[in-house]
């Protein structure tokens, strides 16, 4: 919770958004209804800290809000219990010792308001109302903490269930070849993007129960061709794969403006990229060597001025198959 709470006492950089983890998603996602305590205890203002006391042994709590005729008066905490203690003065109301500066928040509002609060305030709890301004909640850090944790527990299994799904597509199918075939547009020059069609296979390979090295290597081919995309060529390209139980092809390919030497091409550190692909951190001439050591095979092929077709395969052994596909024989 505290790296939530450091992002938001500033301006959030694009160096923030990239490392925000799933727990700071879920603080905008979640709304406070969702994780908030629901028909808390609740006292009077005539109620006696004695009998308010009493309450909070046996319930465990360390506040209730303070309410008449529905309405919401104040807060009264373990806190002024104390200090009713401290002034043997139990027999008083709560309405003697209870806060009457109430901060809310609303049901309908995203979690991440309550942590504001809860950061900038030091307060324990808060009370949650609806859009009639009615006592339906109280919610603190716990509670927070709970909902996030059930909401990752829920996000582990739906996507557990996925993985299942799709490291089943191939095992009832009956053909003598089945593939599944990934296309993306790559637009030159588009750095913002760059990377996604290498995240999003990656991730697909691991769904469909390919190893960990394998999509990693599958991920540095294709981030790296993608990026070739994005920097060299004139129009932007495609990336198109084939998955198999024991291959992943991999074709890249773009209509300009093609590799004048390929040899040199292909010698680390040589590049063409321009000084202001440099400045941002890309053109290191490192791409198809980077590809070459990821991948069984790489065929590339260049017209100069007209363009280039880079074909990748990378081999499966049998404990590394995806799909749960059965067999050893690999299409060549």
């Amino acid at each position: 919770m505290g790296d939530i709470s450091r992002i938001h006492k500033r301006t959030v950089t694009d160096q923030d958004a990239e490392n925000i983890t799933r727990v700071e998603e879920l603080a905008y996602e979640l709304k406070v209804e969702a994780v908030m305590t629901k028909d808390p205890l609740t006292v009077t203002p005539q109620t006696s800290m004695r009998e308010t006391l009493d309450l909070f042994r046996q319930i465990r709590i360390s506040g209730a809000p303070v309410v008449n005729n529905h309405q919401l008066l104040g807060i009264i905490s373990i806190e002024d219990l104390i200090r009713s203690l401290q002034e043997n003065d139990l027999a008083s109301p709560v309405s003697k010792y209870m806060s009457s500066t109430i901060l809310t928040v609303h049901g309908s509002d995203p979690v991440i308001e309550a942590l504001k609060l809860f950061v900038n305030t030091h307060k324990g709890r808060l009370p949650v109302l609806d859009q009639d301004n009615k006592l339906i909640g109280i919610i603190t850090k716990g509670d927070i903490t709970s909902g996030i944790l059930t909401a990752l527990q829920k996000d582990y299994h739906a996507e557990e269930i996925r993985r299942y799904r799709a490291s089943h597509l191939f095992e009832d199918i009956n053909s003598d070849r089945s593939s599944l075939i990934l296309r993306y547009n790559i637009r030159q020059g588009d750095f913002i993007h760059g990377g996604s069609a290498s995240s999003a296979i990656k991730l697909a390979l691991l769904r469909l129960g390919a190893t960990p090295q394998i999509a990693r290597r599958t991920g540095i081919a294709v981030y790296e061709a993608e990026m070739n995309l994005i920097i060299h060529s004139t129009n932007g390209g495609v990336i198109r794969v084939e998955i198999e139980p024991h291959q992943i092809s991999i074709n890249i390919s773009d209509d300009g403006p093609g590799i004048e030497d390929i040899e040199l091409a292909m010698k680390p550190g040589y590049s063409t990229a321009t000084e202001t692909v440099r400045e941002l951190g890309f053109g290191a001439g490192m791409g198809l060597v980077n590809i070459q050591r990821c991948v069984d095979s790489m065929r590339l092929e260049s017209v100069f001025g007209k363009g280039t077709n880079l074909r990748l395969k990378i081999l499966l052994q049998n404990e590394e198959t995806v799909g749960e596909a059965s067999g050893t024989n690999k299409e060549n």
